[in-house]
């Protein structure tokens, strides 16, 4: 197990990685053999927008076990992503926790300029809620970002695990660069 801050540096390790083309992430045969008796120990939970762009594997330089990622449109939380977030965290000891957003996100276009309808408006809506009346896509993002962080946060079974070493951040990837930046 390695804890929050060393989790962190392998994700910014292999987003460098990422954008150097070296490739590392361990994907062999033995690998998923070594995952499927000995299960899986991912070292960062991230939760990212189901855009087909954004590959958190790839872009982190991941192989099999490493990440325990959870894909939703606009990367919204609701108690389905709090469900496996609280999963990964207690039963799998993973000690970070990454909301990735991304620039020239179709969720946050939608919910910026638009007002769509059907199950897409689940997602607007909560988009909405994050962004207030802000207007340029970007800010948005970033907007869209913390607001899940805090429902991460003040989830009140996630919010216990703080106490264990947990911690929640966001981050944002750029669509042409590669790069992601942290913290934000």
């Amino acid at each position: 197990m390695i804890n929050s801050e060393q989790a962190l540096k392998k994700l910014i390790q292999g987003n460098e990685e990422y954008l150097n083309e070296k490739r590392s992430g361990n994907i062999s045969l033995l690998r998923r053999q070594e995952t499927l008796h000995d299960g899986q120990h991912p070292y960062a939970i991230i939760i990212s927008c189901s855009d087909s762009r954004v590959i958190p594997e790839s872009i982190f330089n991941a192989g099999i076990g490493d990440l325990f990622v959870i894909r939703v449109a606009g990367n919204v939380m609701d108690d389905h992503q709090l469900g496996s977030v609280e999963y990964a965290a207690h039963h799998l000891d993973v000690k970070l926790i990454v909301v990735l957003g991304h620039d020239h996100c179709g969720a946050v276009d939608a919910a910026v300029n638009h007002d769509p309808d059907g199950y897409i408006k689940f997602i607007t809506d909560e988009i909405k809620k994050a962004i207030g009346d802000e207007k340029n896509e970007y800010n948005a993002c970033c907007l869209n970002v913390r607001h899940s962080i805090e429902i991460i946060e003040n989830s009140f079974e996630i919010h216990k695990e703080e106490e264990h070493g947990l911690k929640v951040i966001g981050a944002v990837y750029h669509l042409e660069s590669g790069k992601v930046d942290f913290d934000i």
